[in-house]
């Protein structure tokens, strides 16, 4: 950690040249970072509330959707290009010798650093709603710190894979849609119930992630403090997990990026 501190100068740049790449040729720059969620809120409730007649018993769909959405626009682009991180920047990896792991963490922060811009939409539709807008959202940062680890954790373990293994990143991007559907993003855990896929979606532990971001927005209330811990669990465990595997891993990556 104190070596990458060091190195906080570059995890800086890093993060800075990620934005304005993945904005370079965007006519709307930032906006796209609110827009493209917005709009997949929008096509979600033709969908759900009019063409297959679905509504959720305590509160408006939109919130909900949106909720998942962002969440979701977070961790699966920030997994899929800290995949891509390190042999993106292969030249500064063979002619410099930096802590691999800055390449993932510049990816992170630059989707929190996404993930807060997003947010501006989903205040806007709870104003608009006239959803409840409650001190619970001050926990935010607390719950996009736990899912910014925990997406760290995951793209630490999974980068030198993609580095190694070139088929990887198109398996995981495959997985990721999958793991999606047993994600409530867009549905209730309570459509659930009875069915044999239930216990999929309640052990998944993204779905533990993602309720600790969704409580305070569209619940207006603070996880409780047994499930945060286990969220917290989750989250180092997936932290130290995919540190170790890219330690072990790190002296052999500059010889195939």
């Amino acid at each position: 950690m104190l070596e990458i501190f060091r190195y906080r100068d570059l995890v800086y740049a890093l993060v800075g040249r990620e934005l304005k790449v993945r904005y370079r040729r965007s006519a709307i720059g930032f906006t796209w970072t609110m827009l493209q969620p917005l709009l997949m809120m929008l096509v979600l409730q033709v969908v759900f509330n009019s063409l297959f007649r679905f509504r959720l018993d305590y509160g408006n769909y939109p919130v909900y959707a949106l909720c998942g959405i962002l969440f979701w626009n977070f961790f699966s682009q920030s997994i899929l290009t800290s995949m891509n991180s390190l042999k993106g920047n292969s030249p500064i990896l063979r002619k410099l010798p930096v802590p691999k792991e800055v390449f993932p963490l510049a990816t992170v922060i630059s989707g929190v650093i996404n993930l807060v811009f997003a947010l501006v939409p989903l205040l806007l539709i709870l104003v608009v709603t006239h959803h409840p807008i409650t001190p619970a959202l001050l926990f935010l940062p607390v719950s996009i710190l736990l899912a910014a680890l925990f997406t760290l954790g995951a793209g630490l373990l999974l980068s030198p894979l993609a580095v190694f293994f070139s088929d990887v990143v198109e398996m995981i991007g495959v997985l990721l849609s999958i793991l999606m559907y047993l994600t409530p993003i867009f549905y209730p855990m309570k459509i659930l119930e009875g069915s044999r896929y239930r216990p999929l979606v309640r052990f998944n532990p993204v779905r533990s992630i993602l309720e600790v971001f969704r409580d305070p927005i569209y619940l207006g209330k603070v996880p409780p403090l047994s499930h945060l811990s286990v969220c917290f669990g989750i989250a180092l465990a997936a932290l130290v997990l995919g540190g170790i595997a890219f330690r072990r891993s790190s002296d052999r990556i500059p010889f195939y990026v």
